[in-house]
């Protein structure tokens, strides 16, 4: 899982580095014009009264004192101490009142009040009582003026006592650490609210398929079949004289843009037939399908037609603020030649030699001291658990479950907290064996500080250098749930019973493969990768081989396999039309494959109605079986009668669920057993219906080697119920919930429903990651199920940091050498052997002692 799903929560924010930015910022910072590049000085009174009255003659003004912005409360005070000092109108939330009928503010809500000094016209003869109302407007709001137009014929003009530009007149307010927050209103990007991206409807998900005409759904929706929007188009195309049969691809620029965006100002004939069959012509502009889709994003109410229209849509960096989210006075506040975004794009390790090399003149510098302590402690931290190649302003919903744990574990060393019992959950995913050591030394310093941590791990390093052991088995499921050891893990090692203490003495292993499947003529080759941090590379796949793509955190794997092969493969080979791959030049070879399978750890289901047995379509043929008994046929009962998903044969009090689903408003919602099912999901009569002595829910309630032995005699359940068996998932109950399910688990689920399937022996496999959560015995029922797919001649590529099952690969391509800015290049690719020969590879150098132990075995 991932630290936040917030858009707004970063990296910097989640670390509080970026609220010591803001701070180092707003006491040390130089602010700067935007257009000439000059440092901010403060505006005498004369230049403002200057920049006042070159505005049109006779424009008439209000010259204002800002006393409150933005802020909660009734503000009596500023009422009362304005009336006491003579003041006779005040602006209060953009309205100008009068002080004696100043309405009663809700004090829950936030305001600005706005002291009005004078109003006046704007000419030369004015300027010296102009010059004493801005004096005087300066003195009442510590240095900050507002000149407002009476009839709104020029933008507000703010200006400060404190910061200004001398040739443009470009002035800020005071700084202050809430001007450098994206969450707030004084520093966020006016244009994207401090998200740094927009969203916007994509031409390329909309065309279905450039080959297809309009007629036959190159925009789905818009074809034949929905004849509103059809005929639309047909009005459009007879008016500008194209014909709805031809390509997509084959239309012009301009017509396919009337099409998209629409005719503008130019109306065009519309004629179709009412619902009462009588033909209605109408003139007017054609609106374009982008801005149908824009104004029903906006107008509908119903989410999932917003969650169907979204997956049109495609995200961009604010065209404003370039991403950096950031408004414009902000972004141009300097520490040493750098920009706050400028310092939070660099990945961490950078950063810290930015600030480490940091100097600062004169009396900035004792300012900063303290507080660069503190951004060099923390930036410390999070390198030391190996997260140096993150930025500080990389999204927390893009983060992997391994690095949101690694960042909370390094903000709690920065708290420094004593006695206290820390729990980790595989704080190893995702790390390469490199920065193992680093990770490891964190959680040992932890330890020393006086606290305990506990570390549910099954990495050998991790195992390894535990001062106590607790290993649970001896299998999983129903026939683990025992300490099967305890004690130091030499001690462990002695335990018969223990798996895990048999892999750490060696008396089992993974073993490195006799001989490695040799690579062929075919390959898939990507020229010009350039996605993230890729630089440019060329990636050469072997077809029919299991290939692993290795590397440092953040060296480029997952932009490389995940975000542009994976999502190209899946357009070409599945005609997907969602996915949208990272920039590359060209592709050779694909169509040697005939389809793309993403097995990840995301869940199969997230509700309880999703178990293995619907997910691997088990379920399906369970339930004809039970229509097919005398019984059930005599009753007229057909398969839909066993489903849990239909009205019939299940119990409607809980739908089926054999749960009900308790709201609990604030906190998270519980499920507790239906009171007339008894969690049993069924009605009465369909439990009453029996094969070989076992209802529809006795076989729910089975695990997966029950069931293979009761479903012996039935071969399409017995070969989809042996995969299940052959992924190590034997001890899983057939109906077991989704939700329930481990990643791990989720995963090996849909390799086994892969297995189960024809095989044409053509297919990429991408599986990123998958012995996250995974023990030894795991890993090597797992490899035996990836090794059985590659010996049907498919291609399999794994994302993978697990020496274990990288020895095991016939092919590795190494991405490096270091992470973030300093990695996105192929290093090495070739045999095990091969990389293990290359020094400057850093799994190279951690594989070679394992194939020397196979030497020497």
């Amino acid at each position: 899982k991932s630290t936040s799903h917030n858009p707004r929560s970063t990296v910097g924010t989640i670390t509080e580095v970026y609220d010591y930015l803001r701070l180092l910022y707003a006491r040390a910072g130089d602010p700067r014009c935007p257009d000439h590049d000059m440092s901010l000085e403060a505006q005498t009174v004369s230049q403002m009264v200057d920049q006042v009255l070159a505005l049109p003659e006779s424009s008439k003004i209000l010259v204002l004192a800002p006393m409150i912005s933005d802020r909660k409360g009734e503000h009596l005070h500023v009422f009362q101490e304005l009336k006491s000092q003579g003041f006779i109108r005040v602006r209060v939330d953009g309205l100008v009142v009068d002080l004696d009928e100043v309405p009663t503010l809700d004090k829950k809500k936030k305001h600005s009040v706005d002291a009005v000094v004078d109003r006046l016209k704007v000419d030369q003869s004015q300027r010296l009582r102009l010059a004493e109302s801005i004096e005087t407007a300066l003195n009442l709001s510590e240095g900050q003026i507002v000149i407002q137009s009476m009839d709104d014929s020029f933008e507000p003009m703010m200006f400060s006592s404190k910061f200004a530009c001398s040739v443009c007149g470009y002035s800020i307010p005071e700084l202050e650490p809430r001007i450098f927050s994206f969450n707030s209103p004084f520093g966020a990007c006016p244009t994207c609210d401090g998200l740094g991206a927009h969203q916007f409807f994509d031409p390329d998900r909309l065309i279905v398929d450039p080959e297809l005409s309009l007629s036959s759904g190159a925009i789905k929706g818009w074809d034949r079949r929905s004849m509103y929007y059809y005929h639309l188009l047909k009005c459009l195309a007879r008016h500008y004289g194209f014909s709805l049969d031809s390509e997509w691809q084959d239309l012009s620029v301009e017509h396919q843009n009337k099409v998209l965006y629409g005719s503008d100002d130019e109306s065009i004939d519309f004629s179709y037939v009412s619902d009462r069959g009588r033909e209605v012509c109408k003139n007017h502009a054609f609106e374009g399908v982008i801005r149908n889709l824009e104004r029903r994003y906006k107008e509908t109410d119903s989410q999932s037609q917003r969650d169907e229209l979204a997956k049109l849509m495609t995200q961009a960096p604010c065209p404003d603020c370039g991403g950096s989210r950031l408004n414009i006075a902000a972004r141009n506040v300097f520490i040493d030649e750098a920009r706050l975004p400028d310092l939070v794009r660099l990945p961490i390790g950078e950063c810290y030699q930015f600030f480490e090399a940091l100097d600062l003149p004169g009396r900035r510098q004792e300012i900063a001291d303290k507080i660069l302590k503190e951004i060099q402690a923390r930036l410390g931290f999070l390198i030391n658990v190996g997260l140096d190649y993150l930025s500080l302003d990389r999204s927390a919903e893009t983060l992997s479950g391994g690095e949101a744990q690694r960042i909370r574990l390094a903000s709690q060393i920065g708290a420094g907290l004593v006695g206290v019992m820390y729990i980790l959950d595989e704080p190893s995913i995702g790390l390469h064996q490199r920065d193992n050591e680093r990770l490891l030394n964190t959680l040992f310093h932890l330890r020393d500080l006086g606290n305990t941590v506990i570390v549910v791990e099954h990495d050998e390093d991790a195992i390894r250098s535990a001062d106590y052991l607790v290993d649970i088995g001896p299998g999983a499921g129903v026939h683990g749930g025992q300490i099967v050891a305890a004690g130091t893990p030499v001690e462990v090692m002695s335990y018969d019973q223990s798996v895990t203490g048999q892999y750490l003495s060696g008396k089992k292993q993974i073993s490195v493969p006799e001989r490695r499947a040799p690579k062929g003529v075919h390959q898939l080759t990507l020229e010009g990768c350039s996605g993230n941090n890729l630089q440019n590379v060329t990636l050469n796949l072997p077809l029919g081989l299991l290939t692993c793509v290795t590397g440092v955190s953040g060296s480029g794997k997952s932009s490389l396999i995940n975000r542009t092969l994976y999502p190209h493969a899946a357009k070409v080979l599945n005609k997907a039309t969602t996915l949208k791959s990272a920039p590359f030049l060209h592709c050779h070879g694909i169509h040697e494959l005939d389809k793309v399978v993403d097995i990840d750890q995301s869940p199969i289901g997230r509700t309880p109605r999703s178990n293995p047995a619907t997910y691997t379509g088990l379920f399906t043929p369970i339930r004809e079986i039970y229509a097919e008994t005398q019984e059930a046929r005599s009753r007229g009962y057909t398969p839909g009668r066993f489903s849990f998903n239909v009205k019939g044969g299940r119990c409607e009090t809980c739908q089926g669920d054999g749960l009900i689903k308790v709201e609990m408003h604030f906190l998270p919602d519980i499920y507790v057993p239906c009171d007339t099912c008894k969690g049993l999901r069924y009605n009465r009569e369909t439990l009453d219906i029996r094969y070989k002595g076992k209802s529809i829910h006795d076989v729910l309630q089975m695990t997966v080697e029950d069931a293979r032995e009761f479903f012996d005699a039935i071969p399409t359940l017995a070969r989809k119920l042996q995969t299940l068996v052959d992924v190590g998932l034997s001890y899983l109950k057939l109906g077991q919930s989704a939700t329930t399910l481990s990643g791990g688990e989720a995963q090996r689920v849909k390799l086994s429903r892969e297995l189960s399937k024809r095989d044409t022996g053509r297919t990429l496999y991408i599986l990123d990651e998958p012995t996250t959560g995974l023990h030894f015995e795991d890993i090597k029922q797992l490899l035996a199920v990836l090794h059985r797919l590659r010996d049907h001649g498919n291609t399999v590529v794994i994302i993978e940091h697990n020496l274990d099952v990288i020895k095991t690969a016939d092919w590795i391509i190494d991405l490096g050498p270091e992470g973030g800015s300093g990695g996105g290049q192929i290093i090495v690719e070739g045999t095990p052997e091969y990389v293990a020969s290359h020094s400057e590879s850093h799994t190279g150098r951690f594989l070679t002692p394992l194939l020397e132990r196979k030497k020497s075995a």
